[in-house]
């Protein structure tokens, strides 16, 4: 079994910063793509950003320039550090894993941002 598990967040004031943790264990050694998702209340689940096993990363324009994706591949972790961090930020924060078969989910972690 797959198991993905997401920790850092919670509470912050705006402008702030966070940095989420998300660690894969199972049979899967490697993913092809990691990325966190996020899902507000009443919205939709959206794309934050992703990377690849390479150097490749993409990224959601409401978030570029103060998110930063990172992987960790012997250890099969992914990381989003996030700064200054914006009201609108506020969402469930997801982790997801893929293969070319597969795609796995996190359980998700709340940030909120106040002002």
């Amino acid at each position: 079994q797959v198991q993905l598990v997401e920790s850092g967040g919670g509470l912050v004031q705006a402008g702030g910063s966070l940095r989420l943790s998300c660690s894969a264990s199972g049979y899967i050694f490697s993913f092809n793509v990691m990325g966190w998702y996020r899902q507000a209340p009443g919205k939709q689940r959206e794309l934050v950003a992703t990377i690849s096993r390479g150097i490749s990363t993409n990224y959601a324009d409401s978030v570029k320039g103060r998110f930063t994706i990172s992987r960790d591949n012997t250890k099969n972790r992914v990381y989003l550090q996030m700064n200054s961090l914006k009201p609108e930020d506020t969402a469930v924060y997801y982790c997801n894993a893929a293969t070319p078969k597969s795609n796995y989910w996190g359980q998700g972690t709340q940030v909120t941002v106040s002002s």
